[in-house]
């Protein structure tokens, strides 16, 4: 029994510690996790939203601590009926998460290895039979060293857990594990491999027929039943491939410009998933960098998912020489931990990313600025579908033109292109009114 309990005590203290530091070291991120938890469609504890990110740092910060304190040997009931009480309560999360199937990935270890619920409920279940064992065989669990060293040594964890927490809350993960970390390109990282895995799902049917409820199952087509429709349920058989990147734009209401941006030689990108939200002297320091970075002639852009409305106010208090475009939250909050944050970009990979606190850490050397290409518009004239000159045109009485309609892309000017051997880059069609 002796023995088998300083194995747990190693795996237990040693997974705690591991568990933690890596939520630890991203702390915003985990509390973005809780806020899913908090949501309506999850636990429905909405009232806790705004304090996910004090709850997240008490959670992963006391992870950590127990962990250290198992090892060491320091306040063992204490230590042992704590881990109990956090086993038993993510064991109940991960499994109504897994069951109910509201959350896809348990937050466990962060964006370092997401975890299935299944998976992580798995884990739990085995974490709990491991701190069982140390319950029963608590009086095995001895300090290493003496007293005072144990609680040197408790403390010291406390203290460093604590000092971590604050260190990358006030400028940025110290290990970045996702998608838009520095070397990683983001265009790169939204394709999807013409030989990726496709999703595969199975559709259940229900009809009612003769006034009896039967099921048909199909891969996605609507079956053939001599009967009224009722509902239809999926299934996921296999998972399809998911891309690192998702829901990543740079647009505005009408116009995506995410493929001419992230192919900017010279790009710095500012984000602020929530402008309201942003820190006040965070945008000031950007104010300061942007000005700098467009002096020395690169491209400036925003990110925001706020409205038309707090961009222009934002843009206007604080004198902003570039505009903000529109994004997802979600993904924005992936892209830097930080509200604002401050990125630099060379055809699209992240060269550098900053905590607004680190804004003037960004390295802006002078960059010779491209000309904006100059696009020479050549246009097609058709009235009654017969092509005509520009002249001809400007002299048809406004008061004939029954409709104009003006092509600027599509398979139709492609078409022309191709059967004149011409390059139009658009197609004015007019149709006159009948005599």
């Amino acid at each position: 029994m002796k023995y088998l309990v300083h194995i747990c005590r190693l795996l237990v203290g040693g997974l705690f510690i591991f568990s933690g530091l890596i939520k630890l070291n991203d702390p915003l991120g985990f509390s973005y996790k809780l806020q899913e938890y908090f949501s309506s469609e999850v636990l429905n504890l909405p009232s806790l939203d705004p304090y996910a990110l004090g709850i997240s740092v008490f959670v992963v910060v006391l992870e950590v601590v127990l962990g250290v304190f198992l090892l060491i040997g320091y306040k063992r009931k204490f230590t042992i009926w704590m881990l109990l009480g956090m086993i038993v309560f993510f064991t109940f999360l991960t499994f109504y998460a897994a069951y109910f199937e509201v959350v896809k990935d348990c937050g466990c270890f962060g964006d370092f290895l997401p975890l299935k619920p299944w998976k992580s409920f798995t884990k739990d279940l085995i974490l709990l039979i491991l701190i069982l064992v140390l319950v029963a065989g608590i009086k095995h669990i001895k300090p290493i060293f003496g007293k005072f060293p144990t609680t040197i040594l408790a403390l010291l964890g406390f203290i460093g857990s604590l000092w971590f927490g604050y260190h990358v809350l006030m400028h940025l993960p110290t290990w970045d594990f996702r998608a838009y970390a520095v070397g990683k390109n983001i265009a790169e990282g939204m394709v999807v491999p013409d030989d990726a895995q496709k999703a595969v799902q199975e559709y259940t049917w229900t009809f009612n027929v003769g006034g009896e409820n039967l099921e048909y199952v199909t891969d996605g087509s609507y079956p053939t039943v001599d009967g009224e429709y009722v509902s239809v349920e999926t299934k996921i058989l296999i998972e399809g491939y998911d891309p690192p990147v998702k829901d990543f734009s740079i647009e505005t209401d009408d116009e995506d410009f995410t493929t001419k941006f992230l192919a900017e030689d010279h790009l710095i990108m500012v984000v602020a998933y929530n402008l309201e939200k942003a820190n006040e002297q965070g945008l000031k320091n950007i104010k300061k960098v942007t000005d700098k970075a467009i002096e020395n002639g690169y491209t400036v852009i925003g990110l925001s998912s706020s409205g038309d409305e707090d961009k222009q106010y934002a843009k206007e208090k604080y004198g902003f020489g570039f505009d903000f475009y529109l994004c997802d939250e979600k993904a924005l909050k992936t892209v830097v931990r930080s509200n604002p944050g401050i990125l630099k970009l060379e055809k699209g990979t992240v060269m550098q990313k900053e905590h607004f606190n680190d804004a003037e850490e960004i390295d802006l050397p002078k960059v010779e600025r491209k000309p904006e290409p100059v696009v020479i518009i050549s246009t097609a004239y058709f009235v009654n579908e017969e092509e005509v000159t520009k002249d001809e045109v400007e002299a048809i009485d406004p008061e004939t033109i029954e409709s104009m309609n003006v092509i600027k892309e599509g398979s139709e000017l492609e078409i022309l292109n191709s059967m004149t051997s011409s390059n139009y880059t658009e197609l004015i069609k007019i149709t006159l009114k009948e005599e």
